[in-house]
């Protein structure tokens, strides 16, 4: 089985040594550099084109939501993760706009972690459950108070795709969303591609800030 190969960058040691042996504990998994700055995670992603780049937000040099930009205009097929002790709806947007493919917190359980980068991976977006909560109860609030917003009528979705869209944005994988929907994976992955080209976007990360921004977020209805 091919191995991830990971770089993680974050300037605190005890960080860095947490997640050397995280990583080291699994065979999933082979890491290719570590960094203490954005500026030095840049040059290793760069040198070593890893499958995924975790990164702080707030580091010396270069920040996370900077590094994030760089690295996926630079290698748009690089994934980011975005490892954090900020859970705030602010940072989260800008990690979304800069590109991430996820946002987890450092204080999840060490599974969780793991399968955040094999989510990004293999799903494309990762949004640990603190984060996907606060997300959608964040809209759920503006929603309530802003009336006035409403979906263009030339992006209509069928029931099932929009049931789908809002799993999407609190960052279950395919796999999770059919088992909780009781459909196969090639369906969920045929209403997914259907939903991407009916709005006609291409990237889980602008899909779930799509969600968000449209109410679709706590769409949950039953099947159809």
């Amino acid at each position: 089985m091919k191995k991830i190969r990971l770089i993680f960058a974050d300037d605190h040691s005890v960080v860095r040594n947490g997640l050397r042996s995280l990583f080291k504990s699994s065979k999933d998994f082979s890491i290719v550099g570590e960094a203490n700055d954005g500026e030095a995670a840049i040059a290793i992603a760069s040198e070593r084109n890893p499958d995924v780049v975790i990164l702080d937000i707030s580091m010396p040099k270069l920040n996370g939501i900077e590094a994030t930009k760089l690295l996926k205009q630079r290698f748009p097929a690089m994934k980011v993760l975005i490892l954090t002790i900020h859970e705030d709806e602010a940072y989260i947007n800008q990690m979304i706009r800069a590109g991430a493919n996820g946002y987890i917190l450092k204080n999840a359980e060490k599974n969780e972690i793991l399968a955040a980068v094999r989510t990004v991976v293999n799903e494309g977006s990762f949004f640990g459950p603190d984060v996907s909560k606060m997300m959608i109860d964040k809209f759920i609030q503006r929603a309530r108070t802003d009336k006035e917003e409403k979906v263009p009528s030339d992006q209509i979705l069928t029931k099932r795709e929009i049931e789908v869209l809002g799993l999407i944005s609190q960052g279950l994988s395919n796999r999770q969303i059919a088992d909780k929907l009781s459909l196969s994976l090639n369906t969920i992955n045929t209403h997914r591609a259907n939903i991407m080209q009916r709005l006609d976007i291409h990237e889980t990360a602008t899909l779930v800030r799509y969600a968000l921004q449209h109410g679709f977020a706590d769409s949950q209805g039953q099947n159809n």
